[in-house]
């Protein structure tokens, strides 16, 4: 921290000292000033019809790589659709034994049916309360 405001106050140091010199000889006239603009374009209409051209060009490449990017991006994706569609296709024929269910186990069933008979209760009291 004490080294970046040491450097902040030297580099504030060292542009006030080259303005100063400046000043001075400005003052003493060694230096005239003149009201030519340095940033002044002289060939407007030439600069504006390249830049047109360009415009169009650039626009021309950058619309096509859109293009191409959509259509590597949708393809892209349905490959990798379809292939999780056939590793989840032969997860669910893996857990099937010749095409048949397995077999669940009896307290996974027993379960099961405790829960059903269990919201059965449930919307008969609901149906009985709003009545």
């Amino acid at each position: 921290m004490y080294i970046l405001l040491i450097l902040f106050f030297a580099s504030l140091i060292g542009i006030i000292i080259m303005i100063g010199q400046k000043l001075i000889l400005l003052q003493n006239g060694r230096i005239v000033v003149e009201e030519k603009n340095p940033l002044e374009v002289r060939h407007l209409e030439k600069v504006k019809h390249l830049t047109i051209k360009n415009i169009k060009k650039y626009e021309h490449i950058i619309l096509v790589e859109v293009l191409r990017w959509y259509v590597k991006s949708v393809n892209f994706s349905k490959d990798k659709y379809r292939g999780t569609k056939e590793k989840i296709r032969t997860m669910m024929m893996k857990r099937h034994i010749n095409g048949e269910k397995k077999e669940i186990s009896k307290f996974l069933k027993i379960i099961g049916d405790y829960k059903n008979r269990i919201r059965e209760i449930k919307h008969k009291i609901k149906k009985e309360e709003n009545l």
